[in-house]
C-alpha cells in the first residue's frame, strides 16, 4: 500500500504518538511542525493522520511501524540532535534540536536515510552546492570550534589534564553499550577491539587516551572498550568539554560517535570503524564499506546536510521553531558564563532570603556554590585555597575576608543587583533577572576602580557592539523598562506653564551605599531638593521618592512641609519612564535615574558620582580623576547594560542576554499583579515569605 502524509520537510497537521513518554517530550509539535498529536490513535483515527512519529529505531518502535504500515501512513522517525542542549538526555534535560526523518535514521548505515539522501543528491541543482549555505556552514563550524560546542556542553571547557608527551597524541572514542547507533553502524565488541588494536599497531610512538562517554561518567550506561594495560594508554574518566579535548590532539578513532564528525571540524585526522553518517564522502579513512556513499562532498556540505537541512530547533526561551544560529548562540553563552564561574565561590554573610537568588548566578558544571557566615566559619569548615573566590554582598567593609583572601593568595569579588532587575523591589524578596560580580570594587564606589569603570574607560567598543547598543536603548525606552518596574504605568500632567523648564528630582534611600561612598556635599533628599531649586528658581520641579522609601522598606523620607515648599510636585506611586516622558531634565546625587534618563535624551545633573558621570555625558558637579575618556552614549550603553551584568531567565535558569530580558519584564510587568508600593506592613511580609518560599523551590 502507498504510504500518504507528507515529507518530514514540510508541515504536518495531525500525528500519532505510541509513546507516552515521547508524547511529553517538551515543545514537540514546534520541534516536528505539527498542529495537533494524537496519542495511542486507534486504526478508525488512522485516516485523519498525516504521519506516525518513532523515536529512533528501537524494539519499541515495532508497534507504530506495524501500525504505520498497516494503514498506509508515513512513518517519521526522530532522534536527538546534534547540537542538543547543555546537560544530558538520561538527566531529563529537554533537547532543543532533534532530526525528523520520513526515510530512516541517521545512524543506519544498512538503509538510506533522508540525510544520506541529502548528501548524496541528484536534485538539479543541488542544495548542498549553494555558496551561501555552505558560506553559512563555514561561519557556524567556526562558532561551534571557536566556542567548544558540542551535542552535550556541560562538561568544564577547561583544557584537559593529560601527561606530557614530545611524540603525537590519538584518541579513542569510547561510546555506551547496546547504542542504536551501535547496532546499525558495524559496530560489534569485536570491532571496537580491532579498532583499539588498529590504532596501537599504527600509531607505535604516539600517546594513546581513552575518552569516556559522559552518561557512563554520570553512571548511566556502560561502555564498549574493555579495561587494558599499556604504557602509552591514558583514561580519561573525568568531565572533559570535547572540543577542548581535540584541540589537544592529532587523530581519532571512532566507531560511530558523533565526536569523530566534531574531530572533523576540529582539523584531526579521522578513521571510523562504524558507519556514521559523516563516513563514506572522503573526509575520514573509512575501515567499513558503505557502497551507497559514493560522492566526495566538503566538510562544509556535510554540517549543511547534517546541522541545517536535516535538524530542526526550538527556541530556549519560548519554545518556538527557530535558527541553528540561535542554538550556537544560546550554547555558547552558557558555556561562557560556565566558564567564568569554574572553581569555587564562598559567599560571605548572605541572607536566608538571597542565597537562593543568587546560587543560579554562580552555577556551572563541577564548580562548588558554598555560604557562610563570616570569615571564621569559612575558615572552619572549607578547604580554601588559591582558586577560591570569597563574594560578598555590596560595599561592606570586610576585614576579616579580606585578610582571609590575603591569606589564601586568592579574591573578593562584589555582587550587587543588575540595572534591569525585576518587577518588584528587591527589599520585597523579588528575584532578580540580572546581578553584577565585581572583581576591582563596585560600579557606585568612585573611591577606587571598578569592573564598570575599566570597561569604560579602557573598551575599544566595536561598531557591531554601538549598533546593538544603539537598539537595546531605544528597546528600553520604548518598553518603558527600568530596574524594579513599579509604578503605575498611565501617563500623567504636569500643571507647568508652556515655557516653564520642567525637573525631576528622584529620591535615593539615604543610608545606600552608593550615597555614602558617591556623594561630596550633598548626601540627603532634602539637601539635594534645596539644591535643584536653587539651580532651578524658576523651574517646574517633580520630586518621586524612591519606591523603597515609599513602601517603608528603607529610610529617606522628607519633611512634609520642606518637601511642598521646595517641590512643585510629589508623585510616589507612578513609574520612572512615566516621569521622564514629561520632563526636560533630572537632577540627581547617584540614583540609576540619571542613567535612565540619558537613554531618553535628558540632560542630567549631577551632585554626586554615579558610573554614568565622568564620560562627557552629564553636567557634573565633582570630578573622579580616574575616568578621562570622553564615550559616546552607546558606548556607555554597551559597558553599563552589555559587558558589565550577568543576565539569568527567571523561568528557564538559563544565562541570557539584555534584549530578552527586556521582553520578559515587559511581559511579566503586563501581567502582575504586584502590591503597591503603600501596601501595609502584614501583607508586605506575607508577600517576602511567599517569593522566599518560590525562590527556594526553584533551586531544590
Amino acid at each position: 500500500m502507498k504510504a500518504k502524509g507528507t515529507s518530514a520537510q514540510t508541515a504536518l497537521k495531525r500525528v500519532g504518538v505510541f509513546s507516552r513518554k515521547l508524547s511529553k517530550l517538551p515543545n514537540l509539535k514546534d520541534l516536528i511542525g505539527a498542529e495537533e498529536i494524537v496519542f495511542f490513535p486507534r486504526s478508525s483515527e488512522a485516516e485523519g493522520l498525516d504521519a506516525v512519529i518513532a523515536w529512533g529505531n528501537k524494539p519499541n518502535t515495532r508497534r507504530p511501524a506495524a501500525f504505520a504500515h498497516r494503514h498506509g501512513v508515513q512513518l517519521i522517525r526522530l532522534e536527538d540532535g546534534f547540537l542538543r542542549s547543555v546537560g544530558l538526555g538520561v538527566s531529563g534535560e529537554p533537547p532543543l534540536s532533534i532530526v525528523v526523518d520520513d526515510v530512516g535514521i541517521y545512524y543506519d548505515a544498512s538503509a538510506p536515510s533522508r540525510l544520506e539522501r541529502f548528501l548524496i543528491g541528484g536534485q538539479s541543482p543541488d542544495p548542498l552546492d549553494d555558496a551561501d549555505l555552505q558560506d553559512r556552514a563555514r561561519g557556524c563550524i567556526e562558532r561551534v570550534v571557536s566556542e567548544g560546542l558540542s551535542k552535550y556542553n556541560n562538561a568544564p571547557a577547561r583544557p584537559v589534564d593529560l601527561p606530557p608527551t614530545e611524540t603525537s597524541r590519538v584518541l579513542l572514542i569510547d561510546q555506551t553499550a547496546g547504542d542504536m547507533s551501535l547496532q546499525y553502524g558495524n559496530m560489534t565488541p569485536q570491532r571496537f577491539q580491532e579498532m583499539v588494536q588498529a590504532a596501537l599497531v599504527e600509531n607505535p610512538k604516539a600517546q594513546i587516551l581513552v575518552k569516556t562517554h559522559p552518561d557512563v561518567l554520570a553512571g548511566k550506561r556502560k561502555g564498549c572498550i574493555a579495561k587494558f594495560t599499556d604504557n602509552r594508554v591514558h583514561w580519561i574518566a573525568t568531565p572533559a568539554s570535547p572540543q577542548a579535548l581535540l584541540s589537544q590532539v592529532d587523530k581519532v578513532y571512532v566507531g560511530t560517535s558523533l565526536l569523530g564528525f566534531e574531530a572533523l571540524m576540529a582539523g584531526c585526522e579521522v578513521v571510523c570503524f562504524g558507519g556514521p553518517f559523516y563516513a563514506g564522502w572522503g573526509l575520514t579513512d573509512d575501515r567499513s564499506q558503505l557502497p551507497r556513499r559514493t560522492k566526495a562532498r566538503s566538510l562544509e556540505q556535510v554540517f549543511a546536510a547534517a546541522y541545517i537541512l536535516y535538524s530542526r530547533y526550538v527556541s530556549p526561551i519560548d519554545g518556538q521553531p527557530t535558527q541553528i544560529e540561535t542554538i550556537i548562540d544560546h550554547l555558547a553563552r552558557q558555556r561562557q558564563g560556565f566558564e567564568r564561574n569554574a572553581g569555587h565561590f564562598v559567599c560571605v554573610g548572605f541572607r536566608w532570603w538571597k542565597r537562593p537568588l543568587i546560587r543560579p548566578f554562580l552555577s556551572a558544571p563541577g564548580n562548588r556554590v558554598d555560604f557562610v557566615s563570616d570569615a571564621d566559619q569559612a575558615a572552619a569548615k572549607l578547604t580554601l585555597d588559591h582558586r577560591t573566590r570569597y563574594v560578598v554582598w555590596g560595599r561592606k567593609e570586610t576585614p576579616a575576608i579580606d585578610a582571609l583572601a590575603r591569606r589564601t593568595k586568592s579574591k573578593v569579588w562584589r555582587m550587587e543587583d543588575g540595572f534591569i532587575r525585576s518587577v518588584g523591589l528587591g527589599s520585597d524578596f523579588t528575584p532578580p533577572a540580572s546581578l553584577v560580580l565585581d572583581e576591582a570594587g563596585m560600579y557606585f564606589d568612585p573611591t577606587q576602580p571598578s569592573d564598570l569603570e575599566n570597561i569604560l574607560q579602557t573598551t575599544n567598543f566595536s561598531d557591531a557592539e554601538r549598533t546593538r547598543a544603539q537598539l537595546l536603548r531605544h528597546s528600553v525606552v520604548s518598553t518603558q523598562i527600568s530596574k524594579y518596574n513599579v509604578g503605575d504605568t498611565a501617563s500623567f500632567t504636569v500643571d507647568a506653564s508652556p515655557d516653564q523648564r520642567v525637573v525631576l528630582v528622584p529620591g535615593q534611600v539615604e543610608d545606600d551605599a552608593s550615597i555614602r561612598l558617591g556623594c561630596v556635599d550633598i548626601a540627603t533628599n532634602t539637601d539635594l531638593l534645596a539644591a535643584a531649586r536653587r539651580c532651578c528658581p524658576d523651574a517646574f520641579v517633580i520630586y518621586k521618592p524612591h519606591p523603597d522609601v515609599v513602601s517603608g522598606n528603607r529610610k529617606g523620607r522628607i519633611d512634609a512641609h520642606k518637601r511642598n515648599e521646595l517641590a512643585d510636585m510629589v508623585v510616589e506611586d507612578v513609574s520612572i519612564h512615566r516621569c521622564l516622558e514629561v520632563v526636560d531634565e533630572v537632577h540627581t546625587m547617584t540614583s540609576l535615574t540619571g542613567f535612565e534618563a540619558l537613554l531618553c535624551g535628558k540632560r542630567v545633573v549631577v551632585y554626586g558620582l554615579p558610573f554614568y558621570a565622568g564620560w562627557g555625558l552629564t553636567t557634573d558637579s565633582h570630578k573622579c580623576e580616574r575616568r578621562t575618556r570622553t564615550l559616546s552614549l552607546e558606548e556607555l550603553v554597551a559597558g553599563v547594560l552589555i559587558r558589565y551584568p550577568r543576565y539569568l531567565h527567571p523561568q528557564t535558569g538559563a544565562f541570557t542576554t539584555p534584549e530578552v530580558i527586556i521582553e520578559y519584564l515587559s511581559t511579566q510587568r503586563e501581567q502582575s499583579s504586584q502590591i503597591g508600593l503603600k501596601t501595609p506592613w502584614l501583607m508586605r511580609q506575607l508577600r517576602k515569605l511567599w517569593m522566599a518560599f518560590k525562590s527556594s523551590r526553584k533551586t531544590r
